[in-house]
């Protein structure tokens, strides 16, 4: 697989899922190694140069210490720059947040595609944040992973049944193994809110999708936690439109997301 070195000479892994038309690079979410994004690249495979890459601490990337957002763009910037110098982005929740601190940072972004970016707007959730940041540092800091994954999926809206059921499920060592990049997403989405100062930063047209339902393993959330958060994060953007796809899951069907970011990025 091929790899770039990003400014502080960490390894970044990536995937060239295709060679045909304007570059775009897809950008993880929290626990994904590289591959929830995959089956979306390959469907829009067909007229876009699709690059798919693992975020610093995840699969075959390195992890460069001290961890700052800011390496995490000069990360993004070397994918850009072996994708052909400029591209289109998509982001997946906690990755959408890092795609708009990239644009923001101006890097050679073309359009903004971000899915379900989890930032929190009502006073009850920023609390809950607050308090998870603290926790998950607590967490880490002292080599307990399992804490720092029951903590995410607590906040996340699961129920104590579903998280029983993950440390049970054969999936559980490969997100233990992920478990310290959940400090590098607490980073991209900051405080909690909408960076307001940062997203009026963003010239870039930007494309903020929801779905329709929550995903079921996400019952506990507010109702249309993810729907307020993009209404949110529109409204401090000086360019951006919503689009609320019928999907359920977090992880939406390329069959229904894809068609909407190719009509998006072809404009």
């Amino acid at each position: 697989m091929p790899h770039v070195y990003s400014a502080d000479g960490t390894s970044i892994g990536y995937d060239r899922l295709s060679d045909e038309g304007p570059a775009l690079v897809l950008v993880g979410g929290g626990l994904d190694d590289g591959t929830e994004n995959r089956p979306l690249g390959e469907h829009l495979a067909t007229g876009f140069s699709v690059v798919n890459y693992r975020r610093r601490g995840r699969g075959d990337s390195g992890d460069g210490r001290p961890y700052a957002v800011e390496r995490e763009v000069e990360d993004l910037a070397a994918v850009i720059d072996a994708a052909g110098g400029r591209a289109h982005l998509f982001g997946a929740s906690s990755g959408g947040a890092l795609a708009l601190e990239a644009a923001a940072a101006g890097l050679p972004i073309d359009r903004i595609a971000v899915h379900e970016v989890p930032y929190q707007v009502d006073d009850a959730m920023i609390s809950a944040w607050r308090a998870y940041r603290r926790e998950l540092d607590a967490a880490l800091d002292a080599g307990d992973r399992d804490q720092a994954l029951t903590l995410f999926m607590r906040l996340a809206g699961s129920s104590e049944q579903d998280i029983a059921g993950a440390q049970a499920a054969p999936v559980w060592p490969a997100l233990r193994a992920l478990a310290p990049t959940l400090r590098y997403d607490a980073a991209c989405l900051g405080d909690g809110p909408p960076p307001a100062h940062r997203l009026a930063m963003v010239r870039q047209p930007v494309l903020l999708t929801t779905g329709v339902t929550v995903d079921p393993q996400m019952a506990g959330l507010p109702v249309d936690f993810f729907g307020a958060a993009a209404d949110a994060a529109a409204a401090a953007l000086p360019d951006a439109r919503r689009h609320t796809l019928t999907v359920e899951g977090h992880v939406a069907d390329p069959a229904v997301l894809g068609p909407a970011l190719r009509t998006f990025f072809a404009n």
